[in-house]
C-alpha cells in the first residue's frame, strides 16, 4: 500500500505550507508532491522554499514556476477578464521582485509532469492537464469522455492535477481516477479561511481519495500580506474565505457557491 500527499497551488502561503507538511507527515504520508505554482497571492515567496527542501516534498512546475524561471512577463495564468488580469499582474510582479535568482534557477530545474506506479496503477501527477500546464478543469464543464480522452493519451490510469483552486475527485470506468488536489495557497470560495490538499492512498484492490483540511495561522498571514502592501481584496479572501479576485474565469455552477 502507498499512501501520499498531494499538495496543489501554494501560492507564497508558508504559513499553511508549514501545517500541511506536519499533518501529512503525522498521517503517514510516504511521500509528498506538489503539483506546482509555488508563488502568487502571498507575502515572502522565498519563504516556501526552505520548508520544501527540508521536507523533500517532490515538485512539479506550475505556470507561475515557468514565468518566473523564464524571466516572462506575465504569470501565464489563463485569464481572459481585464480585472482578473489586473491583480494577476500585482501578485506577479510582487512575487516576480521578490523571489530570489537562486529560486527562480531551481523552479526552471523542475519537470512539468511526473509520473508514479502505486499498487500497479499508472499515476500522472501535472499542473493544469496533461495537455496544457495551464488548463482549467472545472468539475462541472468536464464531461467524462474528456477525462477518458486524457487518460487514453497520457497512458494513465490516476490523474492528479490543481489549478483551478477548486478540489474534485470523480471515478470513471475501468478504475480510472481524476483528482483535482485543491490548493494550500488559499481558501477555495467556500466562505472558511481553511485550505485543503489530498491524501492519495493506492493498493492492488482498491484507491482512497481524502481531502484533508487545513487550520493555519490566516491572522498572521493577512498581517504579513498587509506589511507588503498587498491588495486588500487579498487579504479579505484570506480571511473570510470568500474570492474577491479571479471571479470571471469561473463556471456559473462554481461561481454560485461564492458570495460574489
Amino acid at each position: 500500500m502507498k499512501r501520499i500527499a498531494l499538495f496543489g497551488g501554494l501560492y507564497s502561503n508558508h504559513l499553511a505550507l508549514e501545517a500541511a507538511l506536519a499533518d501529512a507527515e503525522r498521517r503517514g504520508a510516504s511521500a509528498i508532491f506538489c503539483l506546482g505554482d509555488m508563488g502568487a497571492f502571498g507575502p515572502y515567496p522565498d519563504r516556501i522554499f526552505p520548508l520544501l527542501r527540508a521536507h523533500g516534498v517532490q515538485c512539479i512546475q506550475g505556470n507561475y514556476d515557468n514565468s518566473l524561471a523564464g524571466g516572462l512577463e506575465d504569470c501565464q495564468c489563463g485569464y481572459t477578464d481585464p480585472r482578473d488580469n489586473h491583480f494577476a499582474r500585482i501578485s506577479y510582479l510582487y512575487t516576480f521582485k521578490n523571489t530570489s535568482e537562486e529560486n527562480k534557477a531551481w523552479l526552471g530545474s523542475l519537470p512539468g509532469t511526473l509520473r508514479l506506479v502505486l499498487g500497479g496503477r499508472r499515476v500522472l501527477l501535472c499542473h493544469g492537464s496533461p495537455r496544457k500546464i495551464n488548463e482549467f478543469l472545472w468539475e462541472s464543464t468536464t464531461p467524462d469522455s474528456f477525462l477518458e480522452y486524457l487518460f487514453d493519451a497520457s497512458k494513465s490510469d490516476i490523474l492528479c492535477a490543481t489549478h483551478t483552486g477548486i478540489k474534485w475527485h470523480r471515478t470513471l470506468p475501468r478504475g480510472r481516477h481524476f483528482i483535482n488536489v485543491g490548493v494550500l495557497g488559499r481558501p477555495e470560495n467556500d466562505g472558511t479561511p481553511r485550505v485543503w490538499y489530498t491524501m492519495l492512498t493506492v493498493d492492488a484492490q482498491d484507491v482512497s481519495v481524502e481531502f484533508i483540511p487545513v487550520f493555519y495561522d490566516c491572522s498572521s498571514l493577512a498581517a504579513e500580506m498587509r506589511a507588503e502592501g498587498l491588495p486588500a481584496e487579498f487579504i479579505e479572501t484570506i480571511l473570510t474565505g470568500w474570492w474577491t479576485t479571479c471571479l470571471e474565469v469561473l463556471p456559473h455552477k462554481e461561481r454560485a457557491r461564492g458570495r460574489f
